[in-house]
């Protein structure tokens, strides 16, 4: 069976891949992720998975572009649901590239994380699939996060610290002064 996977990050594909392959699946992966912010982190990951591509000889689709002001149209104003509107951009996306290139189904790199929203996704893979006529594949790779961690570690992988969006990035960093003293 031919999947698209779309694949936000080299270490977070590393356990689907190979699960989905050891399923007997052709894998071809996609890699369209407008939410990464700053363009420099946005390059890395890139470039990290092409290595790693290059590397498992894993056929990929990298999409043209840069579309930061996309992602920022429709998370602005809608912080505490920029989840959704990020999954929707993206699995949207990796839907009609599915249909387009005759696979059979899509999944997601996202769903190996254990801070990503599971439910969530499905939900919206889901009706990406219904809307382009193309099934949506959930699977639950979160067995496999710490495997492909220490994995990704051992191989010298470029990791990010954050899920991608401006968002995370200051969750992630800043820390706001005690207003107390």
């Amino acid at each position: 069976m031919k999947i698209l996977l779309h694949t936000c990050c080299a270490p977070c594909s590393i356990y689907p891949v190979g699960l989905l392959r050891s399923e007997g699946m052709n894998v071809t992966g996609y890699f369209f992720n407008p939410n990464i912010h700053p363009y420099t982190e946005f390059t890395k990951r890139k470039e990290a998975l092409e290595k790693y591509a290059a590397e498992i000889g894993m056929d990929m689709v990298f999409e043209p572009g840069y579309d930061l002001e996309g992602f920022l149209r429709g998370a602005a104003y809608n912080e505490a649901d920029r989840c959704r509107v990020c999954y929707s951009m993206r699995l949207d996306q990796a839907a009609r590239e599915a249909k387009a290139g005759g696979y059979e189904c899509f999944s997601t790199t996202l769903l190996v994380s254990p801070y990503q929203k599971h439910e969530l996704i499905r939900e919206i893979g889901q009706a990406a699939g219904d809307k382009h006529g193309v099934k949506f594949y959930y699977a639950d790779f979160r067995p496999g996060y710490r495997e492909a961690t220490a994995q990704s570690r051992k191989m010298g992988m470029y990791r990010q610290q954050y899920c991608g969006c401006i968002y995370s990035e200051k969750e992630r960093y800043y820390k706001p002064e005690n207003k107390g003293k």
